[in-house]
């Protein structure tokens, strides 16, 4: 090796590690804080040679995002992020390893997906085609009705064959056959741990998400209010979440909760002002199950569609009425490519319900890259941090404040308002920003903490409910103008994330607040 060959590999190393850590550890759960240029060599646009590689790795990691459900992707990225302090030739190699993984694993879901011939698809059927109608043409195609929807012309269908699909689409009464696409919870891969098991038995806490969008009060707690928490289910036995209408599933069976998140989300909203675990923004607004979800958290367009159908047609036959929804889910997309689930938004909102989502949990994409916060008729809501962090981190000056713009957060134009989705953001001596997450309503009983825009929408779905407490007849452009007018710190916050690859839209929507 040439003189001072060991000390550029050692420099070379070190900033071709720069993207990797940052990414692949954002996609295990952290965030990375990159060093300030202290004079050494360390910034890659000024090595050629560091640029195509960390192309390269750009291109392995835009591989893993979208394939990180596969378990030999998992494994491969855990690999990547253990090689980071060996030369990159190793990393290379991974990088190849990942790229024929990722051709193998997409040939051979193809694959299967053709020796099963099956898929499930939602039939956009012509105006005036009624239920029993769209079952018949469903059925003489030789496909499997799922769905059949009362508030839109469409029905979600299996698949069994292609002939089944070529009929549909042959059919006069069928406008287009789409396919459906998968919805997963939007929790952060962070921020879980530190509640307390068992069913109460210590002091209530004020969570902190809670007490920086306001407390409720006597006057102000969301009463007379229904919050549709379109979700994971509900754990209908816990304590602080007892009242729960079980009222819809997607899956046929109970809306019981089977996975955490839906109960989580349920706490935030309006877990019980009693003496025993947390309490959440609107304790006393009435929760109604719908569940969408899964165990794993993973649903699609057509059980979503199934839940919003089912609030649409149920709004006002159930005491208190729903007045809220929120959904803490969605998927990449375009507002444009499932016209009937953005169409039964629409009808909510034409029934005076706010529908409260959250913005997604990808700061490398916009908001109108989100579905459903893509909508303009929804109020999408970004995350930010409730308290400040601690901060051990040397080329961090000081911990990241309140009111910071979540190192997971999308943001940008479509963002209405922000809300805490974790408590604090804590730098590690390594500058890795570990997620300290919102304490809320456990699977179980007790409390656990999670991070997330999932956990930043339900603070403002209980905003909402308090503000319909107050004024019953407000239309859903008067909450989004209360929501943006009464906003704290708007201009200002959110702060931005020390650890954030994007740029801010500019317009500094504010950390919501109740009335």
């Amino acid at each position: 090796m040439r003189a001072g060959g060991e000390k550029h590999l050692h420099n070379l190393r070190t900033r071709n590690d720069l993207f990797l850590v940052r990414n692949l550890d954002h996609e295990l759960g952290h965030a990375w804080i990159p060093p300030r240029e202290t004079g050494n060599p360390r910034n890659m646009n000024q090595d050629k040679h560091l640029q195509f590689w960390f192309l390269i790795e750009r291109s392995a990691v835009s591989i893993l995002s979208r394939l990180y459900r596969f378990p030999a992707i998992r494994q491969e990225a855990r690999l990547m992020v253990k090689a980071r302090n060996h030369v990159s030739g190793i990393r290379i190699a991974s990088v190849w390893r990942l790229a024929v993984i990722a051709v193998f694993l997409t040939q051979g879901a193809a694959s299967s997906l053709l020796a099963q011939g099956s898929e499930n698809y939602i039939v956009l059927f012509r105006q005036g085609t009624n239920l029993p109608g769209r079952g018949i043409v469903v059925q003489n195609a030789g496909a499997a009705l799922r769905f059949n929807y009362n508030g839109v012309e469409a029905a979600a269908i299996r698949v069994t064959n292609a002939n089944a699909l070529a009929a549909l689409q042959k059919n006069p009464s069928v406008l287009a056959v789409i396919p459906d696409r998968p919805v997963s919870a939007y929790q952060h891969a962070n921020g879980k741990g530190g509640g307390k098991p068992g069913n109460g038995g210590s002091p209530q806490v004020l969570p902190a998400g809670v007490a920086r969008v306001g407390s409720p009060t006597s006057s102000s707690n969301g009463e007379g209010v229904g919050v549709a928490v379109v979700d994971t289910g509900v754990d209908l036995a816990h304590p602080d979440l007892a009242g729960t209408d079980n009222s819809f599933s997607a899956f046929g069976a109970s809306c019981q909760d089977d996975n955490s998140h839906g109960t989580h989300v349920a706490g935030i909203v309006a877990a019980q002002d009693n003496d025993g675990d947390v309490v959440g923004v609107a304790p006393k607004a009435r929760i109604y199950c719908v569940k969408v979800l899964d165990n794993t958290g993973s649903g699609s367009d057509a059980t979503v569609m199934a839940g919003l159908d089912w609030v649409l047609s149920n709004h006002n036959l159930v005491a208190p009425p729903i007045r809220v929804v929120n959904m803490s889910l969605g998927r990449e997309g375009s507002v444009d490519d499932n016209p009937a689930l953005h169409d039964l938004i629409v009808q909510l909102e034409t029934a005076g319900i706010v529908v409260v989502v959250a913005a997604g949990n990808d700061p490398g994409m916009e908001t109108s890259q989100q579905i459903p916060a893509g909508y303009s008729e929804v109020i999408a809501v970004a995350s930010t941090t409730a308290v400040a962090g601690s901060n051990q981190c040397r080329f961090l000056a000081s911990p990241i404040s309140a009111d910071t713009a979540s190192y997971f957060t999308t943001d940008g134009t479509g963002v209405a308002v922000s809300a805490p989705g974790e408590d604090s953001e804590n730098v590690s001596k390594g500058c890795l920003i570990k997620s300290n997450g919102i304490l809320s309503t456990r699977l179980g009983g007790g409390t656990t903490r999670m991070s997330g825009t999932s956990m930043a929408s339900p603070h403002v779905a209980g905003i909402v409910a308090r503000h319909f407490q107050n004024v019953p007849w407000h239309s859903v452009l008067d909450i989004r103008q209360l929501l943006e007018s009464e906003a704290d710190r708007a201009g200002a916050a959110p702060l931005p994330s020390p650890a954030a690859s994007y740029t801010f839209d500019g317009e500094r929507e504010g950390v919501a607040q109740a009335p």
